[in-house]
């Protein structure tokens, strides 16, 4: 009948908590005829507790609770047979953070990503705007790529009608975030064949020489 409960809990659980507040895991020893030493692990980790914190219960806090702690295991053991465990699972929950603008100068007829990076949890959706107007997302000109924490907008073959402020909005049921993004798009700079630049190179260098060498002749008659 021995048996180790974390909160009240006999088996691994999941326990759902927001950031800030600290969070308090109690480890009980049950049914045991003698005085039995816990452990407690943060993930593969071992926590160091206090002497008198070590016996039949042990109690452990986590101030402050923070994103970071999301989807980390806290495990309690019995010392003398660490196969007698209770496993809590940290499901840390926060609205999606994403704030500010950024500018993007782009030349006509290439390529540009736009790119939110935004963590959440619950997982949030992204929807894109341009100028407070949802984007048509024209076929094989527009490009979207999702995971849980980035979302894209590719633009293809950018055009002068591409010019404004896209705005991506990510939303979870926690609340939403929102970047801008100021897509200014530049004429196409002319591009010169490198043959022809340096056909025309070697030809000025060829006169020059060809000058040199009569002014040198000329020079040696007088």
């Amino acid at each position: 009948g021995l048996e180790l409960s974390v909160n009240n809990h006999a088996a691994d659980f999941s326990l759902s908590t927001l950031p800030g507040p600290p969070l308090s895991l109690s480890c009980l020893a049950q049914n045991s005829s003698q005085a039995e030493e816990l452990l407690w692990y943060r993930g593969n980790g071992k926590v160091e507790l206090k002497d008198g914190n070590k016996v039949n219960i042990s109690n452990i806090c986590i101030s402050p609770v923070t994103e970071s702690d999301n989807g980390v295991t806290f495990t309690c053991r019995l010392a003398r047979n660490k196969s007698v465990q209770v496993s809590v699972i940290l499901d840390v929950q926060f609205p999606p953070w994403l704030t500010g603008e950024e500018s993007l100068q782009i030349e006509e007829d290439k390529d540009v990503t736009l790119t939110c990076n935004a963590k959440s949890n619950p997982q949030a959706q992204a929807a894109w705007y341009k100028n407070n107007t949802t984007l048509i997302l024209l076929q094989n000109r527009y490009q979207l790529y999702q995971t849980s924490e980035v979302f894209q907008l590719s633009i293809k073959t950018v055009q002068k009608s591409d010019n404004g402020t896209y705005t991506c909005v990510v939303k979870s049921s926690l609340g939403e975030g929102r970047k801008d993004f100021h897509l200014i798009v530049e004429d196409k700079k002319p591009v010169f064949p490198q043959e022809a630049i340096i056909a025309a190179v070697v030809v000025a260098t060829v006169t020059v020489l060809f000058g040199i060498v009569a002014r040198k002749d000329k020079i040696f008659k007088v």
